[in-house]
């Protein structure tokens, strides 16, 4: 849980869906993505969270990975994290990681799979609040009509995700 003085590194790089943004705490683990840069990731965080444009040595593999990721050599990330949520959130975003690249997930199934069906709209909730996006794959969640509902960042960087994993559901090719 990231506390009210923890003053956490950032850094920014490009990727092929615009500035891509991350910080990590002073153990080295992710505690907040965004797509854009620093004002944007700000927003993920905690009001009174110090952030510093500073990159780390863990930026730097957050970095490889996420480009690897764009190139089609990383289809999982292999990176330590801490994303301050409750118990329940925490269960959404472990499941998150579960689907594979590659496949999708409705709102419905993803609380299905966590023993809570019917529970759509609180998955839907806890997704929107996942504050590590990408890593912990929200955009991989779409409407149960496949429609490209809920992404923080935007229709088309979720399409642009669900292309590059080859995930774009049928019914948008029609």
């Amino acid at each position: 849980m990231t506390s009210s003085a923890e003053t956490l590194h950032a850094s920014t790089f490009a990727t092929p869906c615009g500035p891509f943004s991350v910080a990590v705490n002073a153990s080295g683990a992710i505690v907040a993505t965004a797509f854009g840069k620093l004002p944007r990731l700000r927003e993920r965080l905690p009001k009174n969270t110090h952030l510093t444009a500073a990159p780390t040595s863990v930026t730097a593999v957050v970095e490889k990975q996420i480009i690897a990721y764009f190139v089609g050599k990383r289809r999982t990330f292999d990176l330590p994290l801490a994303a301050h949520g409750t118990e329940f959130q925490q269960r959404v975003w472990a499941a998150l990681v579960a689907i594979p690249f590659g496949e999708t997930r409705s709102y419905g199934q993803l609380a299905a799979s966590i023993g809570k069906p019917g529970a759509a709209r609180a998955i839907g909730r806890a997704n929107a609040t996942n504050p590590i996006c990408l890593i912990v794959p929200c955009h991989r969640v779409i409407g149960a009509d496949g429609s490209l509902t809920g992404f923080a960042f935007g229709e088309d960087i979720k399409r642009q995700l669900l292309a590059l994993e080859g995930a774009l559901p049928a019914s948008l090719f029609l």
